[in-house]
């Protein structure tokens, strides 16, 4: 078996104040390790002042020697950084209520290959779904949301996370408000979608409300979680064209079609190590 049968495929993201000589310091510890780059991005951000990096590599080096020969980088330079096996499945809980598409697409693609991820669990606060679950053979948790059991099941949650090792949740149309307190705790690390209408057509019926107001565009956005309602840093957004002719019936289809896509989209990005948080954006290296 030759050297490069033997070489290992490594993601290392990273972000750190902007500053001369990062690039070259980060390929040199790259060579140290005897890699082979194989994909850079790089973007500084003007508005932050902050550099960020995505570099995949091949190399012969354990992990560990990998690690021993970027941490002294990392340290001069005050990086934030993270090393991971380039195809390394990320432990994945995915949470829904009643709506089936955004659920379904993910685990369809998931099963296809597509996603690299692996979905230990599922998590509802309806019994809708529990049929789509047993269908792909994932364990499926109700959990129902009362204003009065709310703390018990988000600490039901956390017990599930942490029997799982969940690396990132995901809330596929989950009709629930998360506390503050699980919103940090899950900073960077839980993804949500919704429609684009807003702040506009809050509510019940959104894609009914702007098929009344003659709306042209349609379309869904992807964001990490945070405790500001569906104002997290944006990872993903489509939009797509309708007119009049469209029935509010026909919105809804579309508008599913459209989160489906979106919120997948932006997992695999996720899960690439493609996003990199800059405040409250998101820098995309796709």
């Amino acid at each position: 078996m030759t050297e490069q049968q033997l070489s290992e495929a490594y993601v290392v993201t990273l972000s750190c104040p902007d500053r001369p000589g990062i690039v070259y310091a980060v390929a040199g510890a790259l060579l140290v390790a005897g890699c082979n780059i194989t994909d850079s991005q790089q973007y500084g951000s003007q508005a932050t002042g902050t550099f960020f990096m995505r570099v995949e590599a091949t190399t012969a080096a354990s992990r560990l020697e990998l690690q021993a020969a970027i941490e002294p980088v990392a340290q001069a330079f005050g990086m934030q950084w993270n090393l991971s096996a380039v195809g390394q499945k990320v432990r994945t809980l995915l949470m829904a209520s009643k709506s089936a598409h955004c659920l379904n697409d993910l685990l369809f693609q998931q099963r296809s290959g597509t996603l690299p991820i692996e979905i230990p669990a599922i998590v509802s606060n309806h019994q809708d779904l529990a049929g789509l679950a047993e269908f792909y053979g994932i364990p499926f948790h109700h959990i129902p949301v009362t204003h009065g059991t709310k703390a018990d099941a988000e600490d039901a949650l956390r017990a599930i996370m942490a029997e799982h090792d969940i690396e990132l949740t995901v809330l596929a149309r989950y009709m629930q408000i998360i506390s503050n307190e699980l919103c940090t705790e899950l900073s960077g690390k839980a993804i949500n979608i919704h429609h684009s209408f807003l702040p506009s057509f809050k509510g019940a019926k959104p894609y009914h409300q702007a098929h009344a107001r003659g709306v042209k565009l349609i379309g869904a956005t992807a964001h990490y979680v945070t405790a500001a309602l569906d104002e997290g840093p944006i990872i993903e957004q489509e939009v797509i064209r309708v007119d009049h002719a469209r029935t509010p019936e026909q919105f809804v289809q579309m508008g599913r079609d459209v989160e489906g896509r979106t919120l997948a989209q932006a997992v695999q990005w996720h899960a690439e190590h493609r996003v990199l948080l800059d405040g409250n954006r998101t820098v995309v290296f796709n």
